[in-house]
C-alpha cells in the first residue's frame, strides 16, 4: 500500500489489449495504483521483438510485481500463457495475493 492506495500489477497476454484497458480503468476508480505491461507485443507493438527487448520487459514486469501489493491477471476467455504462467509463480513465490479476470479452471 502506498498511503490508502493499494497497488496492483496487471499481467496476461498483451492480445488482450482492450481487456487490460478495461481492467485498468475499473481498478484505478476503485482507488488502487495499477502497473501495467509498458508495451502490447501481441497487439501491434512491434518494438517487443527486436532483440533483447522481450527479455527485458519479461524482466521488468517481475520488478513491477516487486512493487505490487497483488496482481491482477488478465485471462480472457481463461487463457493464461507460458509467460503469465511464470508471473503468477513469481508473485505466489513472493507471497502476492492473485486474482483474476476469469476465475481459472484448474
Amino acid at each position: 500500500m502506498i498511503g490508502n492506495y493499494k497497488v496492483i500489477t496487471l499481467c496476461g497476454s498483451t492480445r488482450f489489449k482492450d481487456a487490460f484497458m478495461e481492467v485498468q480503468k475499473r481498478l484505478t476508480l476503485e482507488g488502487n495504483i495499477v502497473i501495467s505491461v509498458g508495451l502490447f507485443g501481441h497487439s501491434g507493438d512491434n518494438d517487443v521483438w527486436k532483440p533483447g527487448v522481450k527479455d527485458m520487459l519479461d524482466e521488468m514486469h517481475l520488478r513491477k510485481i516487486d512493487l505490487a501489493d497483488e496482481i491482477y491477471v488478465v485471462n480472457v476467455n481463461g487463457y493464461i500463457g507460458e509467460s503469465t504462467r511464470r508471473e503468477i509463480a513469481y508473485a505466489t513465490r513472493c507471497g502476492k495475493k492473485v486474482n483474476y479476470f476469469q476465475e481459472p479452471s484448474e
